[in-house]
């Protein structure tokens, strides 16, 4: 029986994504439940090689093109992967020699592919290694956008819309920071365990040093983190939750009081929830609502862990009426719409790709529906806050407008005049919330406060 090496069963999983297009984080965890028996090291290079070809997927393509002699949509899709496995590896691993990126890869196309491939193979990866210092990019000056789309991989669409929104500066800042691979923030579990407690016990039980971060004031950075988190014991024991900074402030900005009634639209797997139920001191009630049953049970089992007996689960659909499956009213809402992602491409990659300029206004009006269902289900005197993970316009600014519109005992409230100090410079001059992963290092979020008459 042939075993696999890490590179082929990152090569399983890229052809995987290939004939049904997909996420990669899922794909991988599929893999990784496969095979449970794979060293952490081995798990931990094939996580970095796969997203690392979906995040520089057009780059690592431009190139291939550039040294190949065929057009590239003359070459198989299985090929073409092994192409992009190696090329990643030359061009963006330091620790990988480049003979053993090409040898590699070419042992890798002789277990399944005619001699003829193999020399082809062979021959543009060295070719590539000898000119990649050499190989052309669009030209910047005549054509701005497709210089971008290539050297930073991302398709034109979205460059030009970042252009058109933010200017050519900001948006190739905002290019190259998502392109970066994201270290691990956790949120410390307030009802156990202060951050810098919890800091301590990184260092003295695994040797990880956690940074605070810069505004969350639970929020701890850990930049050398090895192996899975769920096996860490202060995980076990409930001491924190995996949650970016930007995440974390959105429940701090809906200033939950112990013994409200706080529902949480579009929970998910409940990262607000449990932030929700902890700044509530556990007293109170956290109504956690999504269309997925199977998240809802990861979500009751993280709240056991995490010592949370407050968060319960409602199974159903955030966009349709409500009003018949909840009799009493709520004191806070959280309105988490599904969005187009925009905000947290360098942790899904595939968001890249997976998502097209024609799905946000869909999106966009499956997000008004919902924010108005919401808007229905609050107490006059509440307060909502509609948070997405997106930078797009159409998401944020124009669905809060259009929900002030059409629920006209809705008002917005400035943010500014409501925040804590030290998050005042995340508030822009409409009072709204915006974080941007170049300029603040955390994930982009977008969120806006409203008050029912």
């Amino acid at each position: 029986m042939k075993v696999e090496t890490p590179r082929d069963l990152a090569l399983r999983v890229l052809n995987g994504l290939s004939r049904r297009p997909g996420f990669s984080a899922a794909a991988l965890d599929d893999l990784f439940r496969s095979a449970s028996s794979l060293a952490e090291r081995d798990r931990a290079l094939i996580s970095q090689l796969v997203q690392g070809v979906v995040r520089w997927r057009m780059r690592l393509d431009w190139t291939i093109r550039e040294a190949a002699d065929v057009p590239l949509k003359k070459i198989s899709f299985s090929v073409l992967n092994l192409l992009r496995l190696a090329l990643y590896q030359i061009l963006f691993l330091d620790r990988i020699p480049e003979s053993a990126a090409v040898n590699e890869a070419v042992k890798q196309a002789k277990k399944g592919q005619p001699a003829y491939v193999v020399s082809f193979v062979n021959a543009v990866l060295r070719n590539i290694c000898r000119r990649k210092n050499e190989i052309p990019f669009p030209d910047n000056g005549k054509s701005p956008v497709e210089y971008l789309s290539v050297f930073y991989s991302y398709p034109e669409w979205l460059v030009r819309k970042w252009i058109r929104e933010w200017g050519s500066e900001f948006a190739e800042a905002l290019l190259e920071a998502q392109n970066r691979i994201p270290g691990l923030t956790v949120r410390s579990n307030a009802l156990k365990i202060h951050r810098d407690d919890l800091r301590h016990r990184f260092e003295t039980e695994s040797g990880v040093v956690g940074t605070p971060t810069r505004y969350s004031p639970q929020g701890v950075r850990l930049a050398d983190f090895r192996g899975r988190v769920d096996r860490n014991k202060a995980f076990q024991d409930g001491l924190f939750q995996v949650q970016d900074e930007a995440a974390q402030l959105t429940s701090i900005l809906l200033s939950p009081v112990a013994g409200e009634r706080i529902l949480d639209l579009c929970a998910g797997y409940g990262g607000k929830t449990t932030h929700l139920a902890e700044l509530m001191g556990d007293q109170g009630k956290v109504i956690a609502l999504d269309m997925n049953g199977t998240r809802l049970v990861s979500l009751a089992t993280n709240a056991v862990r995490l010592g949370i007996r407050s968060a319960a689960g409602v199974v159903a659909d955030a966009s349709g009426d409500l009003s018949s499956l909840f009799r009493v009213r709520f004191d806070r809402i959280v309105v988490d719409a599904p969005c187009s992602g925009l905000g947290v491409i360098s942790r899904h990659p595939d968001g890249k790709w997976n998502k097209k300029e024609e799905d946000i206004p869909r999106l966009a009006r499956l997000q008004k529906a919902i924010l108005n269902s919401g808007c229905s289900l609050l107490r006059r005197g509440g307060a909502l806050l509609y948070v997405t993970c997106t930078l797009s316009r159409e998401e944020n600014e124009d669905i809060v407008g259009a929900c002030l519109a059409e629920n006209k005992n809705m008002v917005p409230l400035d943010l500014r005049d409501r925040a804590p100090v030290w998050a005042r410079d995340l508030i822009d001059d409409r009072g709204f919330l915006r974080t941007f992963p170049h300029r603040h290092h955390m994930d982009g979020f977008f969120g806006a406060l409203l008050r029912k008459k």
